[in-house]
């Protein structure tokens, strides 16, 4: 099995309901490890550019603003299949459809206000990591 690293992003409807230690721990017993963390609130042009791919989609608006409503804590996981691991901890982007145990199942609000983000592939998690860190700020 591949050790990967993925992005993962807490959303502000989980740092404005305090969850995040409770979030993080999730990802810790499902072995996935910490190698970068950091709070922050996005800027307007920061959350469209995050989320540039759904630009042209009805909601592009709508996620942006929430985004950008609060703080998020964006982090780097490392662990063997942290691509797939984080997103079966996360469970299914809908909560309704999350399976029970799941982070969204257990803490997401709605289907847009549903606690975590979390890298696709390979390639998406690179370029989202690259987005918020450098090298220098991932220790292993």
């Amino acid at each position: 099995m591949a050790v990967e690293r993925t992005l993962s992003i807490i959303k502000p409807d989980a740092t404005r309901r305090n969850l995040t230690g409770r979030i993080i721990t999730k990802f810790e017993e499902a072995g996935l490890r910490i190698v970068a963390s950091r709070r922050t609130r996005l800027s307007t042009a920061q959350a469209e550019l995050f989320y540039g791919v759904h630009r042209e989609r009805p909601f592009f608006r709508s996620l942006v603003d929430f985004m950008t409503s609060g703080p998020v804590v964006v982090q780097v996981l490392e662990g063997e299949n942290a691509i797939a691991k984080n997103r079966e901890v996360m469970g299914a982007t809908n909560p309704a459809n999350a399976a029970p145990g799941t982070i969204r199942k257990e803490f997401a609000e709605s289907i847009e206000a549903n606690s975590v983000h979390g890298s696709d592939a390979p390639e998406t998690a690179a370029n989202e990591i690259r987005f918020f860190f450098s090298g220098l700020d991932i220790v292993g």
